[in-house]
């Protein structure tokens, strides 16, 4: 029987200690994990005239369509590597995850040109991304998961929101490797090697990780772990079981991810890419004005987990619906218009500041919705359901309307998606009510 919520102490400051490494261990695999997920997109107009012929002009649309079809892989990898989590552990599928991650990543880097082995590479690049794509799927819910259950009671927006700082912080790494490639070398050698050398520190880095992801704490008890070994608790991490018993909390966990998911790609992807694009042969402008813009939006997830834990999640994403349904005509508006570099600075920040309301907390919200024995399954189905439907398409959305002159019907959209979650957290939440968390550790609010 759990104790009440309202009788437990205060966390102890060796459990801060403790919370404090498992989070640093955690989230340094999924830095690295992002990283190769986002040195795609970063490298996108460097790599595609060895995969895709230079005299298409849909070749941009192709390598944002590769981008997309990865998502297609991600609840499948959601399914298997939840299912993995919630029956043998979370340690153990964070590190099977980074490792098929990395070496992906290392395929990428040493795969012929086009020009070498013809349609063969653009093949072997669509295969790698589908198999990051697999990766990724289980790698979201279950950091989430962990993240969430290795924090502290009464800091656990704080916590969890670093799965987010390490997540924006994979882009950032990106962008920053880009910065330093570019200083380094001609941009005729970026095109012709220098993206070789982004995908391949992707891969190194994960050796790295991989021990210390081996060495961080189970967030699982061992009690839970024993009972599914017995065959007493079958159901954990059982499709059917969630299909059936929480189906409930599944949907909100998807359109909670709905809008957020498709913000998020719109605001750090597709507007990174407009900054590229508005300032030409300014590459470095560009990219230093990209790489200070998720800077920003990295050092503000800490901040909205940490106000989350004084006023509770609900209001954090009431800002960020209402904000977005604003913001997004603004910055897709006047964002392309823009040619001083801090006034693009300044769109993107704003953009950023009401995104934190949804990423600097949304892992612990659908964490929440689940208890331990199907958790990791949960939260990694419905995220990446509405992931792969909403936010892995978003590129490739803005791609093609753009090429037909469409940008307004792309803003429509964005604007749609966000206002369907907003009426899910003005309707379906309730601010700092009691969680499948709070039972199992103890009250973050009481």
């Amino acid at each position: 029987m759990s104790v009440g919520a309202g009788q437990r102490p205060r966390s102890t400051p060796a459990q801060t200690r403790r919370a404090i490494w498992n989070t640093v261990r955690g989230s340094s695999g999924n830095l690295v994990e992002w990283y190769d997920v986002y040195v795609y997109t970063v490298f996108a107009s460097y790599f595609e005239g060895e995969f895709f012929d230079k005299a298409d002009r849909n070749s941009t649309i192709y390598v944002y369509a590769i981008f997309a079809v990865t998502f297609v892989m991600r609840p499948v990898g959601s399914w298997y590597f939840g299912r993995f989590a919630d029956r043998r552990g979370r340690r153990a599928a964070l590190t099977f995850s980074v490792s098929l991650m990395a070496a992906c990543s290392l395929v990428i880097a040493v795969v012929p040109s086009r020009s070498s082995i013809g349609l063969a590479a653009p093949a072997i690049l669509i295969l790698s991304r589908l198999v990051q794509g697999f990766a990724t799927g289980g790698e979201y819910g279950t950091s989430a998961t962990y993240m969430s259950e290795a924090a502290t009671r009464e800091r656990r927006g704080f916590f969890s929101s670093f799965q987010y700082v390490t997540l924006v912080g994979g882009h950032v790494l990106a962008q920053f490797t880009l910065l330093i490639i570019l200083q380094a070398l001609p941009s005729e050698q970026v095109h012709q090697f220098g993206w070789r050398i982004a995908f391949a520190v992707g891969a190194v880095a994960a050796v790295v990780v991989f021990w210390l992801r081996r060495t961080m704490d189970e967030s699982l008890s061992e009690e839970q772990l024993a009972a599914v070994r017995s065959g007493e608790d079958a159901g954990a991490g059982s499709l059917r079981e969630l299909l059936t018993g929480y189906w409930r909390p599944l949907l909100l966990c998807f359109l909670i991810t709905l809008g957020g998911t498709v913000a998020f790609y719109a605001y750090s992807v597709n507007a990174p890419a407009i900054v590229k694009t508005t300032y030409g042969s300014q590459a470095l402008t560009a990219t230093w004005i990209n790489l200070a813009g998720l800077i920003f939006l990295m050092v503000l997830q800490p901040v909205g987990g940490m106000i989350s834990d004084r006023v509770g999640r609900r209001p954090l994403l009431l800002w960020f619906g209402l904000g977005g349904l604003v913001y997004t005509y603004v910055l897709f508006t006047y964002l392309p218009e823009t040619r001083s570099a801090t006034m693009s600075f300044l769109l993107l920040a704003g953009g950023y500041v009401i995104l934190t309301g949804y990423t600097s907390i949304n892992a612990l919200v659908k964490s929440e919705l689940f208890p331990a024995r199907i958790r990791a399954l949960g939260v990694g189905v419905g995220y990446s359901l509405a992931n792969s439907i909403f936010g892995g398409t978003a590129p490739l959305v803005y791609q093609a309307l753009k090429a037909r002159d469409q940008v307004p019907l792309f803003i429509t959209y964005v604007t749609v998606c966000i206002a369907v979650s907003l009426v899910v957290y003005v309707f379906f939440l309730k601010n700092k009510a009691e969680t499948y968390l709070d039972r199992e550790q103890g009250s973050s609010f009481r």
